[in-house]
């Protein structure tokens, strides 16, 4: 579904992406994990086309993206980024309406179709009670899932995830996490927390320094040497009915 082949990026003269090689199939979870700066968020950008590569390709469905127009990248994908402040108040249907853009023409109202695919993402995220409520009235972790919900009525194969749990609680993670999980999408997330990678990813590649320091399930590419390479820390990692459990030094 998702491949990206040596994929370079450079801006003022430095080397962010020095190479990168991933592939995505459908319906698989696949993590991307590294320290600040190791250029995760970049790759994602470059991904939806926010930023364009210096050199390498990115393939989506079998077609170069840079060929895609924006629309129908739309329809194949859709994204979650880490700059999602709201300046208008919407309600949390409205915001959710906005995913539907991509499959509507010009100017084309609201049909069944459309309340259909809200209907339903409120239910996955456990949040029917909210569709009339004030997006800005609802919490950190309330907001977010809204956010993803809106990815969902896009209605696409793929969803793309840049640290959409960062800064939540506990609680707020497993259900956002959980939630993609059920929701039977291809998900390509960049996270930083090692544990939920661990938790719901099928697998793992890990950044450093703009290039892809190993690739794997959780159980092969997390462990103590890898958690001092990438943090600088020790840490012993040990596993307890496929829950990673680490203990730093």
């Amino acid at each position: 579904m998702l491949h990206t082949q040596n994929l370079h990026y450079q801006v003022n003269g430095k080397q962010i992406l020095k190479g990168v090689s991933l592939k995505v199939a459908p319906g698989e979870f696949v993590g991307i994990i590294g320290p600040n700066g190791s250029g995760k968020s970049t790759l994602l950008k470059n991904v939806c086309k926010l930023l364009r590569p210096t050199s390498g390709f990115i393939t989506l469905n079998g077609q170069d993206i840079q060929t895609i127009s924006n629309r129908q990248m739309a329809q194949q994908m859709a994204v979650v980024s880490q700059e999602n402040e709201a300046v208008f108040d919407f309600s949390v249907e409205e915001v959710l309406q906005m995913g539907r853009y991509p499959r509507k023409g010009p100017l084309e109202p609201a049909n069944q179709q459309d309340d259909n695919a809200i209907t339903d993402a409120l239910r996955l995220l456990e949040m029917s009670d909210f569709r009339q409520r004030s997006f800005l009235s609802l919490s950190g972790g309330e907001k977010q899932r809204i956010l993803i919900g809106r990815a969902l009525v896009q209605q696409t194969d793929l969803i793309v995830l840049d640290e959409p749990t960062n800064h939540l609680d506990i609680g707020s993670q497993l259900k956002i996490l959980g939630m993609l999980r059920r929701s039977g999408k291809t998900i390509l997330a960049a996270l930083h927390d090692l544990s939920m990678a661990a938790r719901y990813c099928d697998r793992i590649y890990v950044l450093l320094e703009g290039t892809v320091l190993k690739e794997g399930t959780p159980h092969q590419v997390i462990t103590d040497q890898l958690i001092h390479q990438l943090y600088h820390v020790t840490g012993q990692v040990f596993w307890r009915n496929s829950t990673l459990f680490i203990e730093y030094s």
